[in-house]
């Protein structure tokens, strides 16, 4: 990972791996739902160039435990909390792809002195009508199925805990957006798997936000356009 060997913080009921690397002003890296801080892989070597870079691994994903109280992006954002003041970070760039844009809502809503500014690739507050049918349709036949084998199997266990992030609601509404004040960019593809309606939406409640919407992209932009994706998220951080 990175070439780098994880850094684990204990956060009570689970210890949390971490990434940190380079120097400057911290920008948090937050994966997606069922992946893990390797996400970013075409992003490090360029955001270290200008910034310090700390990916996280949430709760339950990559080197991280799941602990003992299931899997919920309320205690994500508890555990993302502890790791941020166990290395004394007062103020951070955040950068959240699909469920890590969740989950970056979710922090930034509880401690927005904490969020100078907001990236959201890929993020959606409505778990349901906010994502396209196929796709939810999808998800949600594969939860019933982990559900329905979890007692006898760790593997189904885990995995209905992770799909269970993108069924139930975490606790946003759209009309709780209005809150967050910082400087917000909205990046999805021309062909996410989040409805565009969703994405205008969430722009339209967010204060000081645009979107920019990569054409022919899908979902992971991030992955498949990282010249376009490094230069969009680095021109509106350092502000050129």
């Amino acid at each position: 990972m990175f070439g780098y060997e994880p850094e684990y913080i204990d956060c009570g009921d689970a210890r949390i791996a971490c990434y940190d690397i380079g120097r400057g002003h911290p920008l948090i890296l937050l994966h997606g739902n069922g992946e893990d801080s390797s996400y970013w892989n075409a992003q490090i070597s360029e955001f270290t160039r200008f910034m310090r870079v700390i990916a996280v691994d949430s709760r339950g994903h990559g080197a991280s435990d799941s602990g003992t109280k299931g899997l919920s992006f309320e205690l994500m954002a508890q555990d993302l909390k502890h790791i941020l003041d166990v290395k004394d970070i007062k103020k951070a760039f955040f950068l959240g792809f699909s469920d890590g844009g969740n989950l970056a809502i979710k922090f930034a809503l509880q401690w927005p002195d904490m969020v100078e500014k907001l990236v959201l690739n890929g993020a959606n507050v409505e778990m349901f009508f906010g994502v396209k049918p196929h796709v939810q349709l999808t998800t949600f036949a594969g939860y019933g199925a982990a559900s329905l084998f979890s007692r006898i199997s760790r593997k189904a266990a885990r995995r209905r805990d992770v799909l269970g992030l993108m069924v139930h609601p975490y606790g946003v509404r759209m009309d709780d957006l209005a809150r967050l004040e910082m400087p917000t960019l909205i990046i999805v593809g021309e062909h996410d798997m989040i409805k565009d309606r969703q994405t205008r939406e969430m722009a339209a409640h967010i204060p000081h936000c645009r979107v920019e919407v990569f054409r022919d992209g899908d979902h992971f932009v991030a992955a498949k356009q990282p010249s376009r994706f490094n230069r969009t998220v680095m021109e509106f951080i350092l502000g050129r």
